[in-house]
């Protein structure tokens, strides 16, 4: 199966109903697939008149009680930067699929990148935390999707798979479970206030049709929901407990792959470059490699960096010019090497033998 129909298998897996968004080069198969396949399960598929209007929908839809998704690329990614921070001031479940082609602008419709991982973390105006997944496989196109959704439910957040082209657009062997575990988002008690939260700082979630009235709005609001953007400490406790509600269980949904802690020298990648880091550990067995395979980027879980004890050398491969070993040289002390590559090819084993013919 391709990766693009692997997401949207995934997505109805995990009880995904509805999707909204607008087609966009290399993302437009999930879309396609999702409007083939979701008036099939009881869903709804609808196609905006932009992306703009996509994720809306897709945040309308959710506060409906329906788990709900868009996919895009790069220019429409850009576009849905404001209802993204919408969707966290108002803590609304969400899973967007950024299918990441090379830019900036138009760029190349076609090609890989992975230049858009810092713009899923920070993008939006404000602080805020939210969950970004990276496959790197068509199997984990299937699997991540099902845990973006779940993540999604569980801390009332929007939840992205950034894949990049070229695993959107691979076709590999998918097994596909008999069922999935579904998460469901917590409901509001009766009585309850809608966006007081418990010890874990996520509220429940109101079901549609009992009777809630709930005032949703993307000012600063109480634990109401009303409005209240002129008082200093309701906004710094709101947008403190926003941002500590993921942050602070980064190390426990921490998603990734370690080989040979032991090493001095390790690779850490993420997406379509891992399968190249893959392919030198694969050729060269038992010489001394790591290999640190992140399969959630966001919220970084620099406690992983710390278990490659005897590390002295991290080189990062990435379809970008190093947006992630940036965040890496923040929290190790042995050198980072940048492995950069634009224009949509991806790293080659002879490119990464190079790189380490050069720092051992």
């Amino acid at each position: 199966m391709q990766g693009n129909t692997a997401c949207a298998e995934g997505a109805i897996a995990a009880g995904c109903r509805f999707f909204g968004g607008y087609p966009i080069t290399p993302s437009t198969e999930v879309a396609e697939h999702m409007a083939l396949r979701l008036p099939k399960t009881g869903g709804v598929f609808i196609q905006m008149e932009d992306e703009i209007a996509g994720i809306a929908s897709v945040i309308g839809a959710s506060w409906t009680g329906k788990k709900a998704m868009t996919a895009t690329s790069g220019p429409g990614f850009s576009l849905m930067m404001e209802n993204i921070g919408y969707a966290v001031m108002t803590e609304t479940p969400c899973v967007i699929v950024n299918i990441q082609r090379g830019g900036p602008s138009t760029g190349q419709p076609t090609m890989s990148a992975q230049g858009d991982m810092l713009q899923c973390r920070f993008g939006s105006h404000g602080d805020y935390s939210v969950i970004a997944l990276c496959p790197a496989s068509v199997q984990e196109m299937f699997d991540l999707t099902v845990d973006a959704f779940n993540l999604a439910e569980r801390f009332r957040v929007p939840v992205f798979l950034m894949a990049d082209e070229i695993i959107g657009h691979m076709r590999e062997r998918l097994i596909i479970p008999d069922s999935v575990v579904s998460g469901q988002r917590v409901p509001l008690e009766q009585g309850a206030l809608p966006f007081r939260a418990g010890e874990d700082l996520v509220p429940g979630f109101p079901t549609f049709g009992m009777g809630y009235g709930v005032h949703v709005t993307g000012l600063t609001h109480d634990e109401r929901g009303y409005p209240c953007a002129t008082s200093p400490k309701l906004h710094e406790d709101l947008v403190k407990r926003l941002v500590s509600k993921i942050e602070g269980a980064r190390d426990s949904i921490a998603s990734y792959d370690m080989v040979n802690p032991e090493a001095e020298t390790v690779f850490v990648s993420y997406g379509a470059p891992s399968r190249s880091v893959q392919q030198v550990l694969h050729d060269h067995p038992g010489d001394g490699i790591g290999h640190l395979r992140l399969k959630m980027v966001w919220p970084f879980a620099e406690s992983l960096l710390s278990r490659f004890k005897n590390a002295e050398t991290f080189i990062v491969p990435e379809q970008n010019l190093g947006q992630i070993s940036r965040e890496i040289e923040r929290h190790v002390d042995g050198d980072v090497i940048p492995v950069p590559k634009l224009g949509g090819d991806l790293h080659t084993p002879d490119d990464l033998y190079r790189v380490l013919a050069e720092v051992r």
